[in-house]
């Protein structure tokens, strides 16, 4: 598959998943076994349990939407740079409810089988920006180190 192909595969599955919450279509993009690794989670997750960390997050954040900044492919590998932008209406993820619009860079990772099926997406959010955004203290080394 075009290196482009995959590119537009990617961002089909963000504007699915991420911006319109139709997680079942998402998961058809997934390969059998399919992970997702992230900041949010303590362990990785299969299509079903990112369907429901989605639901998740898009119930604790109504208006989110992910902006793509950069998309780059390389062999099966892309890597998307995005914004999540929205507001925290809900508390979450040991985060408060607030009334700011919160803008969270984030990248990820994503790996492709040989069928052309999302294998592993694995991503980083700027967690220390979230919580300066909702003006928590920032987090001592051990406490983000140590389980």
């Amino acid at each position: 598959m075009p290196l482009q192909e995959r590119k537009k595969l990617v961002l089909q599955h963000i504007a699915l998943s991420w911006n319109k919450g139709r997680t079942a279509l998402a998961e058809h993009l997934h390969s059998p076994d399919f992970i997702y690794k992230s900041a949010f989670v303590s362990q990785p997750l299969n299509s079903t349990g990112f369907a429901k960390l989605i639901s998740e997050v898009r119930d604790a954040m109504p208006d989110i939407e992910v902006v793509v900044e950069e998309c780059i492919a390389e062999g099966s590998k892309v890597v998307t740079w995005s914004t999540m932008i929205g507001t925290l209406s809900k508390p979450a993820f040991g985060l408060p409810a607030s009334d700011k619009v919160l803008s969270i860079a984030a990248m990820a990772f994503w790996t492709f089988n040989p069928s052309n099926q999302i294998e592993e997406i694995c991503t980083i959010f700027d967690m220390e920006s979230l919580r300066a955004q909702l003006g928590l203290s920032a987090q001592t080394y051990a406490a983000k180190a140590l389980p």
